[in-house]
């Protein structure tokens, strides 16, 4: 069967996005084939800087024939009618319309049409000018004469050429024949901008791969990633060197280069006083190179590795000596902002302010807005310490500690190192902090109370450093609760959703039993806007609810026990939760879990029919003394049952042994099964009935001792 060959040739493509972009164009063209009837045996895209390319295999030569019936009006039905019919299903008169009758409504118009399938190579030259001109690249432009006529073809940079080739394996493939914008389909591409001479002839894919390595040009992103880190391996083991990871740098650097030559580079060691993560952010940023350590030591080392695009006549000694001269300067840069960052600032020489301090005292005086609603930077320093004190003793932190760090946690914004490098915010604090003869504890607090920033982020377990890290974001999400800036479907550019799980990692990582409710309450009590603080705390607890549902269900937790604890009011306690759902799910794999499911679900399915049927509930609990003086054995057996078995969960879930709750009130079984089989609850005396019924909602209600059976599946 016939393969499809697409190479769209271009300018440079944007590192950032070619991968989405190899991935949009492999779906846009085959959703469009499959749409037009054409089934297709595999696909694969590839992308480098200058180029997209698709190859389709296994794809008929022609469309499929369609037959189709359509139905149409009634016979005898009005003129217009019968007319609007032949003009949808292209008929010329209603006598080329078969009659069908209808037993129930009558004879009615069919039409029987035939449609032919088209080559395939027909509807191929339709269906890739349709993808290439509706491509949904984040950015576009227009570029020559052309773009001055309304509707001219957009893309990311200008487009040079386009292959397609469209054939079976054995024979010599065929052009598609389209253009666009006068840009005609060939069977031609180019090689290496630099390295490559002349067209390159292309028939099938297999040509296509080996041509273009020929021409020095490695086509598929994951294979140049590949020789990249194996060589910068290589070249850093050989001389003593190791390469420190960067996962992304590497897919960016892949993507800025067809034929990628490793070569490595070195600096001053002088550089080496700065911190490492300085350097590696200056080298990263400005010159897309990677980190080299010690391979004995473990320490940065005054090497780097960059990758070039080009085999040069002299080994590549102009391109490193270009690169050093750059991260020379770079790293100069770096040094004075780091330099300067520990001097005493103009308007403070001679105060006995350290210079973190001194940083502070300028936030302060700048009047820097956090967010026009919630006011300044030093306005939400303020809160933050306040709430972080009212945590402190809550997890065993120094309350001294934890004012002071709050007080230095955001005085590193307005230095020179983070204006730059705004990635490096709390790291440079830690290390001012530590410059300035702080506590361990208080500049570690300074770097981590940002952390976790995402679910491969480590969480921080120094108390003072949990305190601050607390503070920050409950203060956060209660301030945006508050001015209704709640994340909304797949928007949240507040980063809310990760300001609540990092919440949430901080209380379970740390096994932390604190009261959410009482510290939002506070964190809302500190804002300058005030709003339906009740309201705005159960709406964020629920939200809290939905992130640790998620969280849980990563973990492997069944999503309908989470639900089944969340039902019950007043949840608030992270690590209780979390405890309740473990011992739910270990419960109910027993043979006590499945009796007490059991025995739930028939009080309940009654007590719902019956509710429902008399437009009432039946909470309230029954009367005991009408039990003893008119009721069966089995009525009053079950009472004296449900009043032990609710005394020995309450008391077990007071001491947290929620399992043995649960075995409390799965020794309920035989009351429960005895009291069914004997008694019947739709008395004729309406008294006994309403009783009886209030009997099972007891029954229900004790199992609500810790969780709510009802939403439990299976």
């Amino acid at each position: 069967m016939p393969d499809l060959l697409l190479e769209l040739h271009s300018e440079e493509i944007p590192a950032r996005m070619q991968r989405k972009a190899a991935d949009d164009l492999k779906k846009l063209v085959t959703d469009a084939l499959v749409e037009q009837g054409l089934v297709y045996e595999g696909a694969q895209a590839h992308v480098t800087p200058r180029r997209l390319a698709l190859q389709v295999i296994g794809l008929p030569v022609r469309q499929p024939d369609q037959n189709e019936e359509r139905k149409g009006p009634r016979v005898g039905a009005p003129e217009a009618a019968v007319q609007g019919f032949l003009k949808s299903a292209g008929l010329n008169s209603i006598d080329e319309a078969d009659i069908v009758a209808d037993p129930k409504k009558g004879e009615f118009y069919v039409a029987r049409i035939h449609r032919e399938g088209r080559e395939t190579a027909a509807v191929l030259a339709e269906i890739i000018p349709a993808v290439v001109r509706a491509f949904p690249w984040p950015k576009s432009m227009r570029w020559g004469e052309a773009s001055r006529e309304p509707g001219s073809l957009r893309w990311v940079r200008p487009l040079q050429s386009i292959l397609c080739t469209f054939g079976p394996e054995t024979e010599i493939p065929d052009v598609v024949p389209f253009d666009i914008d006068g840009l005609r389909a060939s069977d031609v591409t180019r090689g290496h901008r630099f390295l490559s001479r002349g067209p390159i002839l292309v028939r099938r894919f297999d040509d296509y791969i080996a041509a273009l390595e020929k021409a020095h040009v490695v086509l598929d992103l994951d294979e140049r990633k590949r020789r990249i880190l194996a060589d910068a391996n290589t070249l850093a083991f050989a001389q003593g060197y190791d390469i420190i990871p960067d996962e992304g740098l590497l897919e960016e650097v892949a993507g800025l280069v067809e034929w990628p030559v490793v070569l490595i580079g070195r600096f001053d060691e002088a550089y080496l006083a700065v911190p490492p993560e300085v350097i590696r952010a200056t080298i990263r940023a400005n010159q897309k190179c990677f980190v080299l350590k010690e391979a004995s030591t473990g320490k940065l080392a005054n090497r780097f590795i960059l990758v070039a695009n080009i085999e040069a006549s002299d080994g590549g000694a102009a391109i490193v000596a270009g690169n050093e001269r750059v991260v020379r300067a770079r790293l100069s840069d770096a040094r004075f902002f780091w330099d300067t960052d520990q001097k005493p600032l103009p308007e403070f020489v001679g105060s006995a302010l350290k210079p973190l301090d001194q940083r502070l005292e300028r936030l302060k005086a700048l009047n820097i807005v956090f967010h026009e609603k919630l006011g300044t930077q030093a306005a939400r320093i303020g809160r933050i310490a306040k709430l972080a004190g009212l945590i402190a003793p809550l997890v065993g932190a120094d309350a001294g500690k934890v004012e002071r760090a709050a007080g230095l946690a955001k005085a590193d914004l307005v230095t020179e190192m983070v204006g730059e490098f705004p990635e490096l915010q709390g790291l440079m604090g830690r290390y001012y902090a530590a410059a300035q003869g702080e506590d361990e504890a208080v500049a570690t607090a300074v770097e981590e109370h940002y952390k976790p920033q995402g679910p491969s982020d480590t969480t921080p377990s120094g108390p003072v450093s949990v305190a601050l890290a607390l503070a920050d974001k409950l203060d956060t999400l209660a301030g945006f609760w508050a001015i209704d800036e709640k994340p909304t479907g797949s928007k949240d550019p507040f980063a809310l959703r990760r300001a609540a799980l990092g919440v949430i990692r901080l209380v379970l990582d740390n096994n932390l039993r604190l009261p959410l409710s009482r510290l939002l309450d506070a964190a809302f009590d500190a804002l300058p806007v005030k709003a339906d603080k009740a309201a705005l705390i159960a709406d964020l607890l629920s939200f809290f609810a939905d992130r640790l549902t998620v969280y849980l269900r990563d973990k492997g937790a069944r999503h309908d026990l989470i639900a089944a604890v969340f039902a019950l009011a007043g949840q608030d306690d992270l690590v209780l939760i979390v405890r309740r759902v473990e011992a739910l799910g270990r419960f109910l794999d027993t043979e006590d879990g499945a009796n007490l499911l059991a025995g739930y679900r028939r009080a309940a399915n009654i007590l719902r029919i019956e509710e429902k049927k008399d437009g009432r509930t039946y909470e309230g609990g029954a009367d005991v003394a009408l039990i003893l003086d008119r009721g069966q054995e089995e009525e009053r057996t079950l009472v004296e049952a449900l009043r032990l078995a609710r005394e020995e969960a309450h008391a077990a879930v007071k001491r947290e042994d929620f399992e043995a709750a649960m075995r409390s009130l799965a020794e309920l079984r035989p009351a429960v099964d005895a009291f069914f089989d004997a008694v019947t609850v739709n008395a004729e005396d309406s008294e006994l009935r309403t009783n009886r019924l209030k009997l099972l909602d007891a029954l229900r209600a004790a199992t609500h001792t810790v969780a709510d059976f009802g939403v439990i599946g299976g």
